[in-house]
């Protein structure tokens, strides 16, 4: 079986994801070159990897078998280069971290800043995912280090306590929700909403829409909070956005800030490593970092 770095990768995507389709935008490759690749993968080795269905993709149990020496060989890999970074002039290590939506407004920058500042040589990939992808990811050794909600699914992971972020409603401060000192997010179901083009947190409140059988009417969806904040100042709609962005936001437009009761609104954000694989010494002194500050 002649399978490279990127076949592997792209085949623990796929485990991962439990879809060609998202396992191949995870690696960057086009749906047809994915599947070319497993097709491939499948016909050199002479036996099936993949059981493909109309939901999604699992693994054989010659799948199986490959997806657990292929996070062994590409750990090995890392913990490679990273040992022989110590040793080369010049060479620039990279760090695969992956955030949600709170973490990377409200705090990631400002911890990272330092850091990096101390450390020229050192690149950071960072990406907005959600809470339940990061577990996943991690886990299955996509990234190196990761920040989520500790309410996400935490098997095979090193956990450490990060932070506190907290959802809060924006509204003009003409609205009555400017003047109600907490709020449910049921009884914002009438509301016409400022979104998030996109992202983890944009997600993250549409998926509890839904397990309140809502469909959440939006206005306009903004690319940033400040314009999401500007907008609701001025009666365009209510925002649900980190408690941090509101206050930060709230210098400089005039609007009501009302916090939500749901549990989920309030979470503790906690730093993690996969328990299963040894990270490099750079990526494991960002973490001691990061879980320290």
């Amino acid at each position: 079986m002649r399978f490279d770095f990127t076949d592997l990768r792209l085949f623990l995507a796929v485990a991962d994801a439990g879809s060609i389709t998202h396992g191949a935008a995870e690696v960057n490759l086009s749906l047809a070159a994915a599947s070319e690749r497993l097709r491939e993968m499948e016909t050199t080795g002479g036996v099936r990897l993949l059981e493909r269905g109309r939901r999604g993709v699992t693994l054989t149990e010659a799948g199986e078998a490959l997806s657990h020496h292929a996070r062994e060989i590409l750990n090995q890999v890392t913990l490679m280069r990273g040992e022989m970074g110590r040793f080369a002039q010049g060479i620039r290590a990279s760090i695969r971290v992956i955030a949600n939506t709170a973490a990377i407004v409200e705090v990631l920058p400002i911890r990272l800043s330092a850091w990096l500042a101390s450390h020229p040589q050192v690149d950071i990939d960072l990406r907005e995912r959600q809470s339940h992808e990061i577990a996943r990811s991690i886990s299955a050794g996509f990234a190196d280090i990761g920040v989520l909600s500790d309410a996400a699914a935490h098997q095979g992971l090193i956990l450490r306590p990060f932070a506190v972020s907290k959802l809060v409603v924006v509204s003009a401060k003409t609205h009555w929700l400017a003047t109600e000192k907490e709020i449910l997010f049921a009884r914002l179901a009438e509301q016409y909403f400022i979104g998030l083009e996109g992202g983890a947190l944009q997600d993250h409140l549409d998926t509890q829409a839904a397990r309140l059988g809502v469909v959440l009417r939006y206005r306009i969806r903004l690319r940033t909070f400040e314009s999401i904040c500007a907008a609701a100042s001025n009666g365009v709609g209510v925002a649900i956005v980190p408690d941090t962005v509101a206050r930060q936001c709230k210098r400089a437009y005039n609007f009501g800030i009302t916090p939500l009761t749901d549990a989920w609104a309030r979470r503790n954000l906690s730093v993690c490593v996969a328990s299963g694989f040894d990270p490099t010494p750079i990526a494991r002194e960002l973490f001691d970092h990061l879980a320290n500050a």
